[in-house]
């Protein structure tokens, strides 16, 4: 059985609290299938995983964390995204005075050939056999390659898992294609609205989609997709302290009835 988490807001729903907390309540085990984090303003957690010889971020290694079993953050989060602050647009998928600079997809990494990468990924990450782009059409060929293989095979993993949590990113419907959930969590500040997983899927797919930021493909905003679809329960989420937010255990006991609605519209 597979539950999925996805968000309301692009950042800071409260996703990763949600599914570390929901991991922790059912012993499943946790999937980031795509993240990213910016250089600068997530700097900590680049250093983390560049030091580990890898990028990953925080709720990758959150949800490893409280998985069951020993877990990487890289053996549940296959494809991340690595940003860097610029005040102008970037020539590869530049926005929101943002530019991407490093791709890990599986063990293959992309980079970006028109942008100054760190000097501390030179060393520690593995790029002398890495692949350079130099534009979005250069990306898109490379993510053929490697980023769509890299998740069609945790999708395998996440089938045969007995139980599995996957997390989303960003504010998308669907991070995982050929997966129907039981049941779907859409997480906001103070509140979880629990979806049926075979109606929330079917709604995906009637949904247009919007260009990602992430991936050059259309995919589902969770905004557009709740217009078709109506929750089997709203339930209130409480406040959580950093202490709160940061045990698993302890969110699965303030989140309790969150996950009761979750699990019941499962049938789990």
């Amino acid at each position: 059985m597979t539950l999925l988490v996805v968000g309301s807001e692009r950042v800071d729903a409260g996703k990763t609290t949600f599914s570390t907390g929901l991991v922790a309540q059912t012993g499943a085990v946790g999937f980031k299938p795509r993240a990213g984090n910016d250089y600068w303003y997530h700097h900590d957690d680049y250093r983390n995983a560049v030091e580990a010889g890898s990028i990953y971020g925080k709720d990758a290694r959150r949800l490893a964390a409280a998985s069951p079993g020993a877990f990487d953050p890289t053996d549940i989060n296959p494809v991340h995204r690595l940003w860097q602050p610029t005040p102008e647009s970037g020539e590869i998928l530049g926005q929101d005075g943002r530019e991407f600079l490093l791709d890990r997809a599986g063990d293959q990494y992309v980079y970006n050939g028109t942008a100054d990468i760190p000097e501390s990924a030179r060393e520690q990450l593995p790029l002398s056999e890495a692949v350079a782009v130099a534009d979005v059409d250069q990306l898109n060929h490379v993510m053929e390659r490697a980023h769509v293989p890299a998740l069609q095979n945790l999708a395998r993993i996440v089938e045969t898992t007995d139980r599995a949590v996957v997390e989303s990113y960003s504010d998308v419907a669907r991070p995982l294609q050929g997966i129907e959930p039981g049941a779907v969590a859409v997480v906001a500040p103070s509140q979880a609205r629990i979806f049926d997983g075979s109606r929330f899927i079917k709604a995906c797919t009637v949904s247009s989609g919007t260009a990602s930021s992430f991936h050059g493909q259309l995919e589902e905003r969770v905004s557009s997709v709740i217009d078709l679809a109506d929750p089997v329960a709203t339930v209130s989420l409480p406040a959580l302290t950093d202490e709160q937010r940061h045990d698993p255990e302890m969110v699965a006991t303030e989140y309790g009835e969150a996950y009761d609605a979750l699990l019941e519209t499962a049938e789990w």
